[in-house]
């Protein structure tokens, strides 16, 4: 099957706003031929960690209504956002929605691994996340989360074949970590990788782009530029032509 990453620029706490442009997305990876999106971390309020932390309003659930547009995208999506975890007092988390082409909730998975500045405003997830689709085996992780060389280690041994990444790189230091870690991730555990990734500012950093997909063994099968809000598309899985898993 074919899958999308999309890189882009989130309007800053506006869920509707970001909702159409997911939509605009969906439909570019459609037309593409594509069959599942992954969108960046937070993508749908941006990185904006002090309106997350003062306006519970910006937290959404699985079945929230402003997410409908998207439900009925006609593809699967893997969104990340601020996920309501229980009643008042409560922390949210940094979680991702999966949802198949007919709208259904496939998955839903919350980051384990908080950057620091994540720490006051968010809990952090226990449990990995999974889910199948089209015949393949996902797993899901948000940036931060793949530093941490135990996490897709599980997915590999769990029988996963693909990797897909929300995340935010800056144009500093997240340039080289990005460029580094994920095909390292592809060489190791012989799966395939997709990273998505915001590009052009989301709170204090500024993204960089280069939303991209890897084969098992680290070779790059696309990659966006460092400017322009879009979706990058590949085949994963066994069956396309030296795209499969290693012997």
């Amino acid at each position: 099957m074919k899958i999308a990453a999309a890189q882009l620029t989130s309007v800053p706490a506006d869920i509707p706003a970001n909702v159409r442009r997911f939509a605009a997305l969906a439909g570019q990876a459609r037309d593409q031929g594509a069959e599942l999106l992954v969108l960046p971390e937070l993508a749908l309020t941006g990185y904006e960690l002090g309106a997350l932390s003062d306006d519970p309003g910006l937290q959404v659930n699985a079945d929230d209504p402003r997410l409908d547009a998207l439900r009925s995208s006609g593809i699967a999506t893997v969104v990340n956002c601020a996920v309501t975890t229980g009643g008042p007092g409560t922390r949210p988390a940094i979680g991702t929605f999966v949802y198949g082409p007919d709208g259904a909730l496939l998955a839903t998975y919350l980051k384990q691994h908080l950057h620091d500045q994540e720490t006051a405003v968010f809990a952090p997830g226990e449990r990995d996340g999974r889910f199948e689709l089209g015949g393949l085996r996902f797993a899901l992780a948000t940036c931060y989360d793949s530093h941490f060389p135990d996490l897709p280690a599980r997915a590999a041994a769990d029988g996963c074949e693909v990797y897909l990444a929300s995340t935010l790189y800056g144009t500093g230091d997240g340039i080289a970590q990005r460029a580094t870690i994920y095909p390292r991730i592809a060489a190791d555990t012989d799966l395939f990788v997709a990273l998505a990734n915001h590009v052009g500012p989301s709170g204090p950093w500024t993204g960089c782009g280069r939303a991209a997909i890897w084969a098992p063994g680290g070779a790059l099968l696309a990659e966006a530029d460092d400017r322009t809000p879009m979706v990058v598309t590949a085949e994963v899985g066994r069956t396309p032509e030296g795209q499969g898993r290693r012997p």
